[in-house]
């Protein structure tokens, strides 16, 4: 049997070895924080990547409104939860400076829904990720496009990579 600090997998308090690996780890940080997505809402998080995440959500009778469809309130919040783990992927601490979501189709009580999203650019401290959220017949319910900016701080604290 090895020793996991022998099997060169990643251990507590290591520093990620490459951009992949940092991106699943503030992804990691961020969702055990995230109570509204990870409680309240049930959200899945599927995938953090750099600049790019994937989350997942069923919906349930709670999240429906009085048509019996998704409220679009909720729709925007697994795309909005999705465009955090996209934009904060690269460990520097990132907000929404503005946002749009088209609906496109409803989502029904039984429904999941997977959003992915994906970063377009990034100049500066600015980007533009677009959110796509379909439904499990790989059908449109929405499109979001977020703007972000970044401010001071980094999501996880950097590591130490040498002598101080």
């Amino acid at each position: 049997m090895v020793h996991p600090a022998e099997s060169g997998a990643p251990q507590p308090g290591d520093a990620p070895a490459d951009a992949a690996e940092l991106a699943r780890a503030v992804g990691a940080s961020m969702f055990a924080a995230d109570h509204a997505s990870r409680a309240f809402m049930q959200m899945e998080l599927l995938s953090c990547e750099p600049g790019r995440a994937v989350m997942r959500m069923a919906v349930r009778d709670e999240l429906l409104n009085g048509h019996r469809i998704c409220h679009g309130g909720f729709i925007f919040t697994l795309a909005d939860s999705t465009f955090a783990f996209a934009c904060n992927s690269y460990n520097k601490v990132t907000v929404a400076a503005g946002c749009s979501i088209e609906f496109l189709k409803p989502a029904h009580p039984g429904d999941v829904l997977t959003c992915t999203g994906q970063e377009q650019t990034l100049q500066g401290r600015h980007g533009i990720y677009d959110m796509r959220v379909e439904n499990q017949r790989g059908e449109v319910v929405a499109m979001f496009r977020g703007k972000s900016a970044q401010i001071a701080g980094t999501v996880i604290p950097p590591q130490n990579t040498g002598p101080g």
